[in-house]
C-alpha cells in the first residue's frame, strides 16, 4: 500500500509540476496574443500545442541550429517562433537567415563533408532531383512512420499542403516539407492599364486593347509603350519593364526559375516537362536517369526557344527598362518597383507581396492613400514557343530538409521546430505576416476573403487552379548545388556583350553536359546517385532532334505572332469561378 501511495505521489508531482504548469500557460498566451487568426479554434489550438509540449519533453534544454534564406516570412519565424517555441517546449532555436546562395553552399557542404552544419535547412524544392537521387537527406514518408514517429505531429495533415507534389521524390516518398512558397508571375500597374487615353493609344498603334498580356509579344509592345511613347505620366519618367542582370549567382536562378519553359522551350507535363524540363535536361518516361542538356544529346538548352528566351531578357532589359537595372540583382530589382516608375514586371515574385503593400507613408508608391494597391498580380505570358499543357512559370517552395548526417536526438528536435512553425496553430497567422501561403485551409479562409482587395490579386490565384501551374526545379535535374552554378557566368557574358546568346547557350548545354558526364562516371563506379545518375546519350547532329515531334524544338519563321491581352476584371472571375 505505502508503495501505491508513493507511485500516486510521484505521478500527482509530475502532472502537476510547475514546468508543465508553465509550458501550458505559455502556449495558452501564445495563442491568444499571437496566434490569430487560425484555421482551428481555440481550444485545438491548445490541444496541438500540448502534443509539442509532451513530444518535446526528452529534449528540452536541447539548443539547435536551423538555416533559412533571408525573405518576411522567415524573418518572423526567426525573430518571434523561435521566441514561442522555446517557451511553449523548452528547446532553444537559433534560426539564421542568409542569401540563398549561401543556403544553397550550406546544403552542398554539409552533402558532401557529411558535417553537421545544421540541424535542419529550409532548402528549396528545386533540390527534389538531388536529395531523392543522392539520399542524404532524410525519407521523411518512412521517417514519419519510423524512428520519427514519435516527434511527428498527429495533426500535421499533409494533405492541407499545396505544394506536397514539389517535394515528392519518383519513387513517391516526401523528402522535404513546404515551409513557404511564392509563385514568380506578371505584375502591373493596374490604374495606368486602366487610364482611357493610355487605353485609346495602345489601340490605335498596336490594333488590340491594352490588358493583362497573354504572350510575350503582347509583353514586349506594351513594355514598348510605355518607354518610347508614353514615356510620363503625371510629371515621372516611366519605364515599360523591369528585371535584372547583375553577374551573380541569382541572376543563374533567374533562368533556371523556369524562363526557358515560360518561352516554351521544355515538353508538355506537369509539375515539369517531360522528358525535357525547364533546364533543357532530357530525362524519359519511365526513367531516372537523364540523358542530356543539349540539343546534339536532346535536350534543349541550346536549342532555339532557349536562345530565343535569353535573347529576349537581354533585348528588353537593355531598351524598356531603368537605368542601371543591368546592375541590379534579385534583392534589389523587385523592391525597385515601388518607387512607382514601372508599367510591368514579367518575372515578379509574389514574395514581395507584403513589400508592395507597404503604406504610402514608408515610401512605396504603388498604393494610393487608403493602402490601396494601384497594381495587381496576373498570370505569366508565354512565348511563341510555348503549348499548352506545358507549365507556364515558377514556383518556389523553401522546404524542410532533415540530412542523415544529423545526430538523430538534435534531428527529431528539428522536426519538432519545421513542424511547429508549419502547424495549422501557427499557420495562418505566418501566412499574414510573410504572404507565401502553403496550406489550402489557410488561403481559404475568411480572414484572406477579407484581405483579398488589399493584396492585388495574390489571394485569388491561390485559389484558382492556375497555381499547380507553376512550379519549382522538377527531378530531371540530378544535382542541383553542382549544375546551378554552371548557368550565371554564361547569363553574365550575354549581358556584357561578350557572347551572343546562342554562343552562351552553347557553351552552357556543353558545361552541363560535361558535369553529368562526371556525375555518370561517379554513379557507374560508386553508385553516387543510386542508379539514377545521368547516363549521356552519344552526341547527333542537332536537326535529327529538332526533326523529331516535342522538344526541343525547331525554330519558327515567326517568333513575335500578334500580341494577345486579357481584361484583368475579366480574369480574375474565371479564376473565382474555377476556384
Amino acid at each position: 500500500m505505502r508503495t501505491n501511495i508513493a507511485v500516486v505521489l510521484a505521478t500527482t508531482a509530475l502532472c502537476f509540476s510547475p514546468g508543465v504548469f508553465a509550458d501550458k500557460a505559455d502556449a495558452e498566451k501564445w495563442i491568444n496574443s499571437e496566434f490569430q487568426p487560425s484555421t482551428l479554434n481555440k481550444d485545438k489550438q491548445l490541444e496541438e500545442m500540448e502534443w509539442f509540449i509532451k513530444a518535446a519533453e526528452p529534449f528540452k534544454g536541447m539548443e539547435i541550429n536551423v538555416l533559412s534564406e533571408t525573405i518576411p516570412t522567415h524573418e518572423y519565424e526567426s525573430k518571434v517562433l523561435t521566441k514561442a517555441f522555446e517557451e511553449i517546449t523548452g528547446i532553444k532555436v537559433n534560426h539564421q537567415l542568409l542569401g540563398e546562395g549561401e543556403v544553397v553552399q550550406a546544403v552542398q557542404t554539409q552533402m558532401q563533408t557529411k558535417r553537421n552544419l545544421y540541424d535542419a535547412y529550409i532548402n528549396d524544392s528545386d533540390l527534389i532531383g538531388t536529395h531523392s537521387r543522392l539520399q542524404l537527406a532524410i525519407n521523411l514518408t518512412d521517417w514519419m512512420a519510423g524512428e520519427g514517429k514519435a516527434v511527428t505531429n498527429p495533426m500535421l495533415d499533409l494533405d492541407d499542403f499545396m505544394g506536397i507534389s514539389f517535394t515528392t521524390g519518383p519513387d513517391g516518398k516526401l523528402y522535404q516539407l513546404p515551409d513557404q512558397q511564392f509563385a514568380n508571375l506578371y505584375w502591373f500597374r493596374y490604374d495606368w492599364f486602366q487610364r482611357p487615353e493610355l487605353k485609346a493609344q495602345f489601340k490605335e498603334r498596336y490594333g488590340y486593347e491594352l490588358g493583362v498580356p497573354v504572350n510575350w509579344s503582347a509583353y514586349e509592345d506594351i513594355a514598348e509603350f510605355f518607354s518610347v511613347h508614353v514615356k510620363e505620366i503625371d510629371g515621372q519618367r516611366i519605364y515599360g519593364h523591369m528585371d535584372y542582370g547583375k553577374r551573380a549567382p541569382d541572376l543563374g536562378w533567374r533562368m533556371t526559375d523556369a524562363w526557358l519553359s515560360m518561352a516554351g522551350a521544355g515538353s508538355q507535363g506537369l509539375p515539369n516537362g517531360r522528358p525535357v524540363d525547364e533546364w533543357g535536361i532530357r530525362m524519359e518516361e519511365n526513367s531516372c536517369n537523364p540523358v542530356g542538356a543539349s540539343v546534339a544529346r536532346g535536350g534543349a538548352t541550346n536549342g532555339p526557344a532557349a536562345v530565343y528566351a535569353i535573347r529576349k531578357w537581354d533585348e528588353w532589359l537593355r531598351k524598356y527598362a531603368p537605368p542601371g537595372a543591368a546592375n541590379y540583382d534579385f534583392y534589389q530589382s523587385l523592391p525597385a518597383l515601388s518607387q512607382g516608375n514601372v508599367a510591368q514586371q514579367i518575372f515578379w515574385y509574389t514574395a514581395f507581396t507584403s513589400s508592395m503593400v507597404a503604406p504610402k507613408s514608408d515610401g512605396n508608391n504603388t498604393v494610393d492613400d487608403a493602402g490601396m494597391p494601384l497594381w495587381r498580380m496576373a498570370p505569366s505570358p508565354h512565348g511563341p514557343y510555348w503549348e499548352e499543357g506545358q507549365k507556364l512559370g515558377y514556383q518556389d517552395a523553401g522546404s524542410w530538409t532533415l540530412f542523415k548526417s544529423t545526430p538523430v536526438d538534435r534531428r527529431k528536435a528539428a522536426w519538432l521546430y519545421a513542424q511547429f512553425v508549419v502547424s495549422k496553430t501557427v499557420s495562418l497567422k505566418k501566412t499574414h505576416v510573410g504572404l507565401t501561403p502553403i496550406r489550402d485551409s489557410d488561403i481559404r479562409h475568411a480572414s484572406f476573403t477579407e484581405r483579398a482587395p488589399k493584396l492585388g490579386g495574390l489571394v485569388e490565384f491561390y485559389r484558382s487552379p492556375d497555381r499547380v501551374r507553376w512550379t519549382p526545379t522538377g527531378v530531371n535535374v540530378p544535382d542541383y548545388p553542382k549544375l546551378a552554378q554552371i548557368w550565371w557566368q554564361q547569363i553574365g557574358d550575354v549581358n556584357s556583350g561578350a557572347f551572343t546568346p546562342q554562343e552562351a547557350m552553347d557553351r552552357l548545354a556543353q558545361e552541363m553536359d560535361t558535369t553529368m558526364g562526371r556525375m555518370q562516371r561517379a554513379d557507374e563506379q560508386a553508385n553516387i546517385y543510386g542508379g539514377c545518375g545521368p547516363r549521356l546519350n552519344e552526341m547527333q547532329d542537332p536537326a535529327v532532334w529538332l526533326n523529331k515531334p516535342g522538344s526541343p524544338k525547331a525554330k519558327l519563321d515567326n517568333e513575335k505572332p500578334k500580341g494577345e491581352t486579357i481584361d484583368y476584371d475579366e480574369l480574375v472571375k474565371r479564376w473565382q469561378s474555377a476556384s
